[in-house]
């Protein structure tokens, strides 16, 4: 019997970034992707493809975030890492950055047209069909301790949550929603506490996927 692939695609909170540190990354012991390995056993290879500052669309106009933008690596990644299962999405957070100026609708349409409406139509080349596709929607970001950068980021993100769901609803996509989940003392990052309880929701939703 093969073994269900499944890749995780996000920014920084699936690299496992550490809140509040010069780029440390938690060990493999307690980020989610790790754990989630772990958990579901030899039956399956979970892939990580975490990237901080990823978007899920917008281009930096700064020197030194090259190659964040999600939507242009998305399908080269897909097709690398082939044949997949299953795709964990997990994007949103960067985009709530100011100097992207988008609102709530726009990230979700983002969401919509790059994404869930592309993944589970990218079939393999060798026909295998698309990947099913798992939204998560991120956590709240708390920009009172984030970066000036998040300036009015956390009222956008608390409308995150509705929209996501509704996308994935949209598109017959799983959906779990993380944004109650805690972040640390950077206001961005999830906290060893938050990869625990993601690791757990997904390995339930996961174990239910009628493959």
């Amino acid at each position: 019997m093969e073994k269900k692939r499944i890749i995780c695609y996000g920014d920084s909170n699936t690299w496992g970034y550490v809140p509040g540190t010069n780029f440390e990354r938690f060990s493999e012991k307690i980020r989610f992707t790790k754990r989630l390995q772990n958990e579901l056993g030899s039956k399956f290879e979970v892939i990580e493809e975490g990237l901080f500052a990823r978007t899920l669309a917008s281009e930096y106009q700064r020197s030194g975030k090259e190659g964040r933008n999600g939507k242009t690596y998305l399908v080269p990644c897909l097709l690398s890492h082939e044949p997949l299962n299953l795709v964990i999405l997990m994007l949103g957070t960067t985009e709530l950055k100011k100097e992207f100026n988008n609102s709530p609708k726009d990230i979700g349409k983002f969401l919509d047209k790059y994404y869930a409406q592309v993944i589970p139509k990218q079939k393999s080349m060798s026909g295998c069909p698309g990947p099913k596709l798992l939204i998560i929607c991120p956590p709240i970001i708390d920009e009172t301790i984030a970066s000036p950068r998040y300036v009015d980021g956390t009222k956008k993100a608390k409308q995150l949550s509705h929209i996501y769901a509704e996308v994935a609803r949209k598109n017959n996509c799983l959906f779990i929603d993380a944004s109650n989940l805690e972040v640390g003392i950077d206001g961005v990052h999830m906290t060893a506490k938050s990869h625990k309880l993601l690791f757990e929701m997904l390995a339930k939703k996961i174990k239910e996927i009628k493959w």
